[in-house]
């Protein structure tokens, strides 16, 4: 895996070893084709899970604290979540399942959304029980830490799954993009709601690229809307179990909770162009970028041989 951790890679080597192992026997096994398939969904639900171990952390602290904390506690249940966000942080650092580097990115994530959420709160978007000192104004700051683990998610998926781009846009451009998405969840409550322009942009900037991403043996390609579209769905869920444990509450569920609006799955599309682009500016790609083929994969016409090892020159746009 590319830029892993020292604990990441010595689970991938173990893994690698294992699955070539089983790979070589379904090679000779009756249905050994379809085993490798259920093989290559089985590592992809296990990556996606290992890139989610903060974000399913945190929301697993989320729900005991819904169902076990005591209501007479002398600690605020917002100040406990808070305490425990940053012991989960620590963990991951100190267990070498995320790097400094990369604690940069998530501390920028958790900067960028206390001040949305600062805003959010004060205009009446959704609320926080008033409780704990660990807060700025209504806000816990624990909080924060649920914008951090998107951040999580996004830089260890990127190197979990060795991500490559075709015609991916200059990032100036995603950018201004960007920029105008994070306005827009402010300037839309005084003037024009620009999302759908916005929407229109992202899909005009972003319409064209591919990405491409390696399981276990095999490269696949997906257009990269679709992965931004995927993600904020399961955003979307996650934002129903955090709004049943009552971490936070809509104005519609103060009186009962009810399902999050389907409508918020915009909002988390618009999102995920803010995540992207934090991602490329502070964790860069090499540019350009390397990919190497597994070994059963025909390689196209315009790769190059290192080491024995076809490998191809992903196509990116001079900056």
């Amino acid at each position: 895996m590319r830029n892993s951790t020292s604990v990441e890679q010595a689970i991938d080597d173990l893994a690698h070893r294992y699955l070539q192992r089983t790979h070589a026997d379904m090679q000779h096994a009756h249905g050994g084709r379809l085993r490798m398939r259920l093989t290559e969904f089985v590592v992809f639900g296990l990556k996606q899970a290992w890139a989610c171990v903060f974000g399913a952390a945190l929301l697993a602290v989320i729900i005991a604290a819904r169902l076990w904390y005591p209501d007479d506690a002398g600690l605020a249940r917002n100040d406990f979540l808070t305490m425990a966000a940053v012991v989960i942080q620590i963990l991951m650092i100190s267990f070498k399942l995320e790097t400094l580097r990369e604690l940069r990115v998530i501390l920028l994530f958790h900067a960028v959304g206390t001040v949305m959420e600062l805003f959010k709160t004060d205009v009446g978007s959704w609320s926080y029980e008033a409780e704990g000192f660990l807060r700025i104004g209504a806000v816990p700051l624990f909080s924060g830490f649920m914008y951090a683990a998107v951040g999580s998610y996004m830089v260890r998926v990127f190197r979990l799954f060795d991500l490559h781009f075709d015609h991916y846009p200059w990032r100036w451009i995603t950018a201004l993009v960007a920029a105008g998405i994070y306005v827009n969840f402010f300037s839309h409550h005084y003037i024009f709601d620009a999302r759908w322009v916005l929407l229109a942009a992202v899909v005009l900037v972003y319409g064209r690229c591919v990405m491409h991403f390696r399981v276990f043996r095999k490269r696949f390609r997906m257009p990269i809307l679709v992965s931004f579209l995927l993600v904020a769905l399961f955003i979307w869920f996650a934002e129903n179990i955090g709004t049943w444990s009552h971490a936070w509450l809509y104005p519609n569920q103060l009186n009962g909770w009810q399902a999050v609006s389907i409508d918020k799955l915009l909002a988390w599309f618009l999102l995920m162009i803010i995540s992207v682009v934090l991602v490329a500016w502070v964790y860069k790609q090499e540019p350009p970028p390397l990919g190497r083929y597994p070994a059963d994969t025909q390689a196209p016409a315009d790769t190059q041989i290192r080491g024995g090892h076809p490998d191809i020159r992903v196509a990116r746009p001079p900056e």
